[in-house]
């Protein structure tokens, strides 16, 4: 199996490469804030709990995530393998992941970290809030959510480069070069 986590900040552009990634690799897809957005249309009692967080650019609790994410290894555990798109979020989640795995015999092949200056950032998600109408993509909520990223996020990738599983690529360009370039590191660590 070929497990990968495609980490970097709101607006690096996660969901588009994993499409990408997905196609060419045939993974399965686990993006926590689409499992969360179909509990918050579904007007769930936990989709009405985490749009209340996720409107606040807050992280939703590890336990509720991590829930969702092992729910969804049990569904697929014969798939040819996983990608994590904006999972693991904190070190816990990163170790909890890995106890998850380890109970399927499996592994993160590889954790690559999208990295986009902040003003690219910003520049991308009020776009994208204009184009979508994504209630997430304020301004206020936009800065609030980089500097969530930056404070609790960003120290799982040292948690990755403690075990050598952390590449680092430029998450600036086409998105046919930024594919190229996450393509290279996928080639290596199979």
């Amino acid at each position: 199996m070929l497990n990968i986590v495609l980490f970097g900040p709101p607006g690096s552009g996660k969901g588009t490469q994993s499409e990408k990634i997905i196609e060419k690799y045939k993974l399965i897809h686990i993006s926590t804030g689409d499992l969360l957005r179909e509990q918050v249309a579904a007007q769930s009692e936990l989709g009405l709990k985490a749009k209340e967080i996720m409107d606040r650019g807050e992280l939703v609790s590890d336990n509720i995530v991590i829930g969702m994410i092992r729910s969804k290894l049990e569904e697929h555990q014969d798939g040819p393998g996983f990608i994590f798109d904006g999972f693991p979020r904190t070190v816990e989640q990163a170790r909890e992941l890995r106890k998850a795995l380890t109970d399927y015999d499996e592994h993160v092949g590889v954790m690559i970290s999208l990295e986009v200056p902040r003003e690219e950032l910003v520049k991308r998600l009020l776009k994208r809030g204009e184009e979508c109408g994504r209630s997430d993509d304020r301004l206020d909520t936009i800065n609030n959510r980089i500097d969530v990223y930056n404070q609790q996020t960003m120290p799982v990738t040292y948690y990755y480069d403690k075990m050598r599983k952390h590449a680092s690529v430029d998450g600036i360009g086409s998105i046919n070069e930024i594919f190229e370039r996450i393509v290279e590191v996928i080639d290596k660590k199979k």
